[in-house]
């Protein structure tokens, strides 16, 4: 079965294609359709996630699978959210991203650097899918007060996994895959894709 991917974001695809590697489902980018990315006008991950999945499927003809995610800080009240992507301006790189949240931070100390990574993901078998699968993983840690580690996107480098003691861009794919909030999301998924 072909299933196109509502993201143009490279890391999510990488990450994607990693974790449906061996199912019997094709996955293809939407960019493979020249689907242009969906604006995400939604006030939620789930809305966010569901304008995406649903302008897919309707500009390639095929099921869709879409995910909004993104970094929640405690301390700044749930931010950057659902602006996670364009915490410092529209097209920020993940660079500026991460040094607008290390500046927002960097008089806070580590109890009170709480944050987690959030996932929504949504299934469309066709852009009016009245019955979406919808599932969610959430991944704890803190917010480390440098960058480390070379693996990952966006905020890994600073997403620190106290039990772990290093941060989501130290862990390598499969680990990551394995604890991570959109592989949490994504094992949701194929359990409910299977039944």
């Amino acid at each position: 079965m072909k299933v196109v991917l509502a993201t143009g974001n490279k890391g999510k695809l990488a990450e994607f294609q990693h974790l449906l590697a061996g199912l019997d489902m094709c996955v293809v980018p939407q960019s493979d359709f020249q689907v242009p990315d969906a604006e995400e006008t939604g006030l939620s991950f789930v809305e966010n996630a569901l304008l995406k999945a649903r302008h897919a499927a309707r500009l390639s003809g095929l099921p869709a699978i879409a995910d909004d995610s993104g970094l929640e800080v405690d301390v700044l009240n749930g931010a950057p959210g659902i602006y996670s992507a364009r915490f410092a301006g529209e097209n920020a790189s993940d660079a500026k991203n991460n040094l607008r949240l290390l500046s927002l931070l960097q008089d806070i100390p580590e109890q009170q650097r709480t944050a987690r990574f959030q996932c929504l993901l949504v299934y469309l078998r066709h852009p009016e899918d009245p019955t979406p699968l919808v599932c969610q993983g959430t991944w704890e840690g803190r917010i480390a007060f440098t960058a480390q580690g070379e693996n990952g996107f966006g905020y890994d480098p600073l997403f620190y996994i106290p039990a772990l003691g290093c941060t989501s861009a130290q862990l390598d794919k499969t680990e990551k895959n394995r604890l991570s909030h959109r592989g949490q999301a994504m094992a949701q998924l194929l359990e409910k894709l299977s039944r």
